[in-house]
Formats: structure tokens, C-alpha cells, sequence
């Protein structure tokens, strides 16, 4: 059977990654009028006096809505809310796995940016973060933008945000190994999601040598054709030089190279014209800008893709649920650029001793993955979401480890216990229902 054979027949088999079940016990009368009715009326009214008590008594402190109109699925395009379903499923089911973080996906059939808005306003009573999820650009840029202004809990874009964060943790260590500095020369290629995440963060983090890239050439201050309101920003902001050339032109003497848009777009020519010691992240997936034995090849010192198959794989996975984790912790009222700054840096040094040209960010394989990255990027987010005053509740970074340790712990149990008696295979299908 082949690969996509395969997934249909799991997926028909498991009817999807995800289910909801209670966490109490509900056998019995008494278990029933104590978590629900007439019980549960006198939780509702200790919420009603103080809202913020749905923290303590609800699921929302460890409820996340991921959001999607199926307008940017993966590399499919526009597909539509119900064929986005096993995707969210799958970064709910990750999020549980990898963060301990119970996430609902919600798939919705509106495509207008107010309505959007206007939809998760109004469903945001009932989680204590937002995560938007495959909206196309530039209409997620403003979505994003609106609703952080506009709701008291975080809302997350792991398109450009969680990017970002894995891209420059890796970038940190690669700066170590090459003893390049944050005045090289950055060229990024793709002006989306992930590019504009990508260049805001490391503007944050200081380096000032940077020119962006897109299908009409470098970006730059006075551009007048194909500009956006986001690349306007980073004209501003970047391109110091006021360099007009095209991506070739842009790649001679470049120390660094950074690629969000699509296969095939450099050669080994571009990565021959670069500086000494040339670091690449060609990051299209599953095809990158250049595959990863053509950029060694060249003459790269350092080079990271997307795909799990080759050494210094940049995957999302590395910082969402560490990121969401730390936000809930702290019950946050917010995520910023510090908070995604402290993230990548602790991305950065949880690759510890192993560091080397190719183990340049954690590996997900490695063992023990589970039980450090995630609280470790949590502990950080947590800490830089007290230190700014966006957070509900003050913790401890040895708090917030052992908190996360503990809910990522508790799933990997029930999943080793569900395996074991056979309700699922290790494949991930439902193989038969479980004794009453």
C-alpha cells in the first residue's frame, strides 16, 4: 500500500485524530449532581462574581481554538474549511501529545476578515488562547493584528510566529559555529507569513543587514510595484542600503540565506557567490529552494530545510507547543516579540553539548524530546510574559517545568495504556473498542 493509500485507510479506520473525555469521573448520582447539575451552579456563580475564576474551575486554563477558513492548507492552496479538518486534528493531536494542551479545531465556512474577527471574539469567552492556523496572507496579517488588539488572552499564528522562533534559534547556533555576527548579511526569499515573522524577530533580535526578497526583487523603501501594507514594514526597516537588484544580485556576499517561498529558487551558483562560510535555511516543504546535498555540495557551511529526512530539520513543532504552554501557565493576556524572542533562545540552548553543523536546533526523534523542549520553551515564555506585566498570575520558571513536564507525562501514560490494550495501534488507527 502506498504512503497516501495508507493514510486514507487510518484515517477511515480512526474516523479522525481526536475525541473529547471527561477528566472526572461521572458513574454514579452522586458524581453526576456534584459535576453537573445542581452542583455546578455554584461554580457558575463563583465565575459570574469573578470572571477570571474560569481559570480555576474550567477547562479554559488549558484550552486553545485553533482557527482556520482552509484558505492556505499546507502547500494545497485554497481547499476549504472541511478539507482543513485533518490538518487542524493533527496539530490539535500535537499540541496534546507535545504539550500536554487540550486544542479544539474549528474549521469554519467564512472567508471575510471582519467575520473572522467577529467569530472568534465571540467564542473566546471559553479559551485561554487563540492559535490562527492556515489563513492566507495579507488577509492573516490583519486578522492577527486585530485580534491582539482586541481580546484579553494570546493569539498565536504559528505560520509567522512559531516560524520565526525555530528559525532564529537555529540562526543563533549558527552564528556560534560559523562566528559569523548579527550585522552579516541576512537574504530572505518569500514576503508571506512566514517571511514577515521571520524578518520582524530577528529585528528584534538586533541584526540590521537585511534584504528581503520576492517573485519582483528586492524590497525596498519607495517600491512601487506589488507592495503590500507588510512590505512596506519591512522596507522600512530593512534594506538599509537601498539595494533594487534581483535575488542573484542580492545573494553575492550574503552570509546568510533564508528561503519561505518555494522549490528549486536558488542554485548552486548563488550559494557558490555568497560569503565565506555560508549558512542556508531553504525551508519550502516538502521541495526546498535547493535540496539540501546540492547546497552542501556548493560549499554551505551550514544548511537546514523542512524535512526530517536530512540533518537540521526546521519544524514548527519545536515551538508551538512550548510557546502555548508558557502562555497558559501564566493565564498570559498577550504574546510579543519578547515573548517570542525568549522562546528561540531557549530553542537555541536546549540543543546544549550536541551542538555541531548538522544538530544545530533539538532533534524530535531524540530521547527524551518530550520532556524537555517543551518545558524548557514554556519556562522561558512564562518568565518573559511575567517580566513584561502580561501575565494573570505569577510563576516560576522550576514551576512552570514541572507543570508542563507533568501534563505532557500524564498523555504519554494514557497513550502507552491505550496502546497497550490494543485500543489503538502504535500506526495511530483505532483497532477495537474498548470493554466497558
Amino acid at each position: 500500500m502506498d504512503a497516501n493509500n495508507k493514510a486514507l485507510d487510518l484515517h477511515r479506520q480512526s474516523r479522525g485524530k481526536i475525541e473529547i473525555m471527561p477528566k472526572v469521573p461521572l458513574s454514579n448520582s452522586d458524581e453526576l449532581s456534584e459535576f453537573y447539575t445542581p452542583g455546578v451552579a455554584s461554580v457558575s456563580n463563583a465565575i459570574h462574581a469573578e470572571p477570571d475564576k474560569a481559570y480555576e474551575y474550567t477547562s479554559k486554563s488549558n484550552m486553545v481554538a485553533i482557527i482556520s477558513d482552509g484558505t492556505r492548507v499546507l502547500g494545497l492552496g485554497n481547499v476549504g474549511p472541511e478539507a482543513a479538518i485533518p490538518v487542524m486534528e493533527g496539530k490539535s493531536a500535537i499540541f496534546k501529545r507535545f504539550g500536554g494542551i487540550d486544542a479544539v479545531p474549528i474549521c469554519i465556512d467564512e472567508r471575510s476578515e471582519e467575520g473572522i474577527i467577529s467569530l472568534v471574539k465571540a467564542i473566546s469567552p471559553s479559551f485561554g488562547a487563540i492559535n490562527i492556523e492556515d489563513i492566507e496572507s495579507p488577509k492573516c496579517f490583519r486578522i492577527l493584528e486585530r485580534l491582539q488588539k482586541e481580546l484579553n488572552i494570546p493569539v498565536f499564528h504559528d505560520d509567522q510566529q512559531g516560524t520565526a522562533a525555530v528559525v532564529l534559534g537555529g540562526i543563533i547556533n549558527s552564528l556560534k559555529l560559523s562566528g559569523k555576527s548579527k550585522s552579516s548579511k541576512i537574504v530572505i526569499l518569500g514576503a508571506g507569513a512566514a517571511g514577515y515573522g521571520i524578518t520582524k524577530l530577528l529585528l528584534v533580535r538586533g541584526f540590521d543587514n537585511i534584504i528581503v526578497v520576492d517573485s519582483r526583487g528586492a524590497i525596498y523603501k519607495g517600491r512601487k510595484e506589488d507592495m503590500t501594507p507588510e512590505k512596506a514594514i519591512m522596507a522600512d526597516a530593512t534594506n538599509k542600503g537601498m539595494f533594487t537588484g534581483s535575488l542573484d544580485d542580492a545573494m553575492a556576499g550574503a552570509d546568510i540565506f533564508i528561503g519561505v517561498s518555494s522549490k528549486g529558487r536558488i542554485t548552486k551558483q548563488n550559494i557558490n557567490s555568497m560569503a565565506e562560510k555560508p549558512i542556508v535555511f531553504a525551508l519550502s516543504n516538502p521541495y526546498p529552494e535547493i535540496s539540501y546535498e546540492d547546497a552542501m555540495d556548493a560549499g554551505a557551511f551550514i544548511v537546514a530545510t523542512g524535512r526530517s529526512d536530512k540533518p537540521n530539520q526546521v519544524n514548527n513543532l519545536l515551538a508551538f507547543p512550548g510557546i502555548v504552554r508558557g502562555l497558559l501557565e501564566t493565564r498570559a493576556r498577550a504574546i510579543t516579540e519578547k515573548t517570542l524572542l525568549a522562546a528561540a533562545e531557549e530553542i537555541a540552548r536546549s540543543v546544549g553539548k550536541n551542538l555541531a553543523a548538522d544538530h544545530i536546533l533539538p532533534r524530535i526523534g531524540d530521547k527524551g524530546f518530550e520532556t524537555s523542549v517543551a518545558p524548557r520553551v514554556a519556562a522561558a515564555v512564562a518568565e518573559a510574559t511575567v517580566t513584561q506585566g502580561l501575565s494573570r498570575i505569577r510563576v516560576g520558571r522550576e514551576e512552570v517545568l514541572s507543570s508542563a513536564k507533568s501534563a505532557i507525562r500524564r498523555y504519554i501514560r494514557i497513550e502507552a495504556r491505550l496502546i497497550k490494550k490494543e485500543f489503538y495501534t502504535k500506526e495511530g488507527s483505532s483497532s477495537k473498542p474498548s470493554k466497558a
